[in-house]
């Protein structure tokens, strides 16, 4: 099973926070860090999430600016399939902070992807 969550990388998360939050009515669900400038906001958009993740450099007339986090049984494995079927390993996998595994990829077009699994607590 996997699903797909969609996660815009954003040059002024703050302006796009605000956006989304009056355009959609979203519901922010989660922030890392809690305190300070957040790095990741993820927000509730219906029956959807939504990431938002701070990307200063951002090239606002660049593609892409979205990329997609599937979240995935195992992520090692799903890395190695993803490699043989023409994908590119651009960092991880790693553990993180905040309970996730991540891994960092490209499809066969360039198109930036996370795939992410839960860390088990311990």
């Amino acid at each position: 099973m996997s699903t797909i969550q969609p996660v815009i990388l954003a040059a002024d998360l703050n302006v796009l926070l605000g956006f989304y939050t009056r355009l959609f009515a979203a519901e922010e669900t989660f922030r890392t860090p809690e305190k300070g400038p957040a790095f990741y906001v993820g927000l509730r958009v219906g029956d959807t999430d939504l990431g938002l993740v701070a990307r200063p450099d951002a090239d606002l007339g660049a593609a892409p600016r979205m990329l997609l986090s599937v979240a995935v049984d195992d992520v090692d494995t799903t890395l190695a399939r993803l490699v043989s079927l023409g994908g590119e390993h651009t960092g991880g996998p790693t553990d993180m902070p905040w309970g996730q595994r991540v891994a960092h990829a490209k499809d066969p077009e360039g198109n930036p992807l996370n795939l992410t699994q839960p860390v088990p607590a311990g």
